[in-house]
């Protein structure tokens, strides 16, 4: 239906083309998915090599379900097949020729033909009735012809089975019907043993008497009735006597016929159980302990019977050659299984592949000396152990891999799936973002070790006088907590201190607690309000001399050089807090004329210094080596305050262009370009605010014959610098 609505509303597409298939256009249909074609689309495909079948022979494929097809369509017909060239006619279907289609159906059992008109696509259902008989065959049903569905009675199937015996007790089913499911007893040929099987299994096996073989020596008597059959169980009958006179020709070795030892005199035999004449001559039967390379034969005289055990002799070595024994040949089966089974008990000592464990097995023949126990080593990772047999070398790499992203402590890094064993955090240049012990500002990079390193930052802490403040790092202040130090000219902490001011005196680190408890208890409880006071607290006498010598720390070359210029400073009356000479001062030393420049144009100079400031930031804390910055183009004098103030920064500076694009390029290098502690614009405040009060402006009164009594510019007076009063 549906390809009948677009093929007459000129909606269907060809597929080759992917044009509209017009109702009066020559087409073709695939008689296996119904898919129409333009004819000359479909020529064109079929002769294309992209067509052709994978084998080669198959001819050329449909472009719709890919069925192969060796004819090529030649001439245009109507879906039936049975017109060429068909005419459209309003009234019909497009490339119909309206009459009944009559193709077969697709249901192999319906032997009816198709009864609408020429029409594409597959053809209906066969709308005709039949009367069907159900699985078993004793009922009859009718049904639309066609139908695919097996018809069941609930009737009980009543057919013979297999064992011909019983029938079948299911209800109407379909195929044949299942095997005998009754058990039954069989006997075996000897009539020794019996089995159960299925009842109609191996019945093709039975001779009448039996239907198995129990492999066990059937035992029966013999037609002669004096002796029984040595043969396995087998089918009836069974063989004559072998000793029957009619069956034996010859003597028991078999080297002469019966006839000529009658002939010397011999008796004859008469029943099977007469003995057997003997030659006299040497047996010579090949023993059981022979092999196709040697062959042991009876020694003995003609006999009746089995030969006697082969009597020789034969050494016979262990698996690695180190001890040997004599055993007699004997069966040769058994003979062989001692050879292999026969081992020494010496160990070996040799060193297995892994060279690290001795061999240590009995009796060894290996060669390569493999090994077997499991390596057990950590990996790489540090978290699993080897697996692998024990080996030299390095082991493997972790060969267990992660499919979770792995993230630095902050979440900023991220390593994504797969993350392979061992793997450590991703660097992260971000700030430190774990919980601190203090509230000073973090300086260290984020980290995937616990513990954070100690805080750098400079705190300024009293002395235990309350007279003198130091600058301390946090850090080494937590550690120092309790040791008192006596720093500088601090006298009323001198109780804490040796004669000399050059030595510190250390409260010893505590080696046991109940130390550290006696001196908490007796001197720092009770003297708790005094030193709150600014008073001293004399221990000298909590401790002993022993723990006094090893208290006091020995002078080093710095303070030597302290001491030294400390006499010095006394002897020339000058003070300790000041520093006439700069030599307490680490800052950056600009030129006069930079900082006159930097007066006129302060926002200038500023901004430079904030973008120097942040380059030499960015390249110290980053990975890449040097950093550079561009300038936009300017004068001449901002340029040479930039040249300048790359030399304080330890910047690299390059003026490219020429006038009036000029410009400056800057480049920052790790290790070498250094923020100053104190910028250009910080120096020039605090020389604003210790700079003293300009004195008043001198004037001069004017000639009076000259007749102007305007005021002259006053004059410039060059300031007093004192020496020994210069700002940190």
């Amino acid at each position: 239906g549906s390809l009948i609505e677009q093929l007459t509303t000129e909606k269907y597409e060809c597929m080759v083309c992917c044009e509209v298939v017009r109702i009066v256009a020559p087409v073709w249909s695939c008689q296996n998915c119904y898919h129409v074609f333009h004819l000359n689309c479909i020529k064109k495909w079929a002769r294309s090599p992209a067509s052709q079948a994978e084998d080669g022979n198959s001819g050329w494929r449909c472009p719709a379900c890919q069925n192969a097809s060796v004819q090529v369509p030649k001439t245009y017909t109507c879906f039936c097949g049975k017109v060429h060239n068909p005419e459209w006619n309003r009234n019909e279907i497009p490339h119909s020729c309206g009459e009944l289609c009559g193709k077969r159906r697709q249901c192999l059992d319906c032997p009816h033909l198709c009864n609408i008109l020429c029409h594409p696509g597959p053809c209906p259902s066969c709308p005709a009735f039949v009367t069907r008989t159900c699985e078993c065959g004793q009922t009859s049903h009718s049904v639309r012809c066609g139908q695919s569905t097996k018809i069941h009675c609930s009737n009980v199937c009543g057919n013979t089975l297999n064992c011909g015996k019983h029938s079948c007790t299911q209800v109407c089913h379909a195929g044949k019907c299942s095997p005998c499911q009754l058990t039954v007893q069989q006997v075996c040929y000897c009539g020794s043993n019996l089995k159960e099987v299925l009842c109609g299994s191996k019945e093709e096996f039975s001779d009448g008497f039996g239907s198995f073989s129990c492999q066990n020596i059937c035992g029966k008597k013999l037609n002669c009735g004096r002796h029984n059959c040595k043969q396995i169980c087998h089918p009836q009958p069974c063989q004559l006597c072998p000793r029957l006179p009619q069956v034996v020709y010859r003597c028991p070795c078999g080297q002469t016929p019966l006839s000529k030892l009658l002939e010397l005199g011999c008796v004859e035999r008469k029943i099977c159980t007469d003995p057997i004449p003997s030659c006299g001559k040497t047996c010579g039967k090949p023993l059981s302990c022979g092999s196709y390379e040697f062959i042991h034969t009876c020694e003995s005289l003609c006999h009746e019977g089995d030969c006697r055990p082969c009597s020789h002799t034969s050494n016979i070595y262990c698996r690695c050659g180190f001890k040997k024994k004599v055993r007699l040949w004997g069966a040769f089966f058994f003979f062989l299984i001692a050879a292999i089974t026969f081992m020494c008990d010496k160990r070996c000592n040799k060193k297995r592949s892994c060279g690290r464990h001795k061999c240590n097995e009995v009796c060894c023949v290996d060669t390569e000396h493999k090994c077997s126990l499991v390596c057990g080593r950590k990996l790489n990772c540090g978290l699993h152990r080897c697996e692998e047999p024990c080996h030299r070398g390095s082991c493997q790499t972790c060969w267990q891999t992660s499919f979770d992203e792995l993230t630095c402590y902050c979440g900023e890094s991220v390593i994504y799936p797969p993350v392979p064993c061992g793997t450590q955090p991703p660097e992260c240049k971000k700030t430190c973002t774990r919980p601190h012990d203090c509230d000073h500002p973090v300086y260290h990079s984020c980290h995937s070790e616990e513990k954070c390193p100690p805080c750098t930052y400079l705190t300024q802490k009293w002395c235990m006088g309350k007279h003198e403040v130091k600058q301390l790092g946090t850090d080494k202040f937590v550690k120092s907590r309790f040791r008192l130090l006596n720093v500088g000219n601090c006298s009323p902490c001198v109780t804490c201190c040796p004669s000399s001011q050059s030595q510190v005196y250390v409260l010893p680190q505590m080696k046991s607690t109940t130390l550290f408890f006696r001196i908490a208890a007796i001197s720092i409880a009770t003297k708790l309000t005094d030193l709150q006071l600014g008073d001293s607290v004399e221990i000298s006498r909590l401790i002993t001399k022993k723990e006094m010598k090893q208290a006091r720390l020995q002078c080093d070359e710095e303070c030597l050089a302290l001491q030294r210029n400390r006499r010095l400073a006394e002897a020339l009356e000058i003070d300790d807090n000041s520093d006439p000479f700069n030599i307490r001062s680490s800052g950056p030393k600009y030129s006069d004329l930079l900082k006159e420049d930097a007066r006129r144009d302060i926002k200038f100079v500023s901004d430079i210094e904030k973008e120097m400031r942040l380059l030499v930031e960015a390249v110290n804390k980053g990975k890449h080596t040097k950093k550079s910055h561009c300038y936009p183009p300017m004068n001449r004098d901002h340029r040479r305050i930039i040249h300048e103030l790359a030399q304080v920064y330890g910047i690299e500076s390059v003026s490219y262009d020429n006038e009036p694009k000029r410009n400056v390029v800057i480049t920052a290098v790790k290790g070498k370009s250094v923020c100053p502690s104190n910028t250009l614009t910080s120096v020039l405040d605090k020389e604003m605010h210790s700079r003293p009060a300009p004195p008043l402006p001198h004037y001069k009164q004017t000639d009076k014959s000259s007749g102007n009594s305007a005021l002259s510019k006053p004059f410039k007076e060059e300031p007093v610098i004192d020496y020994f009063d210069v700002q940190d």
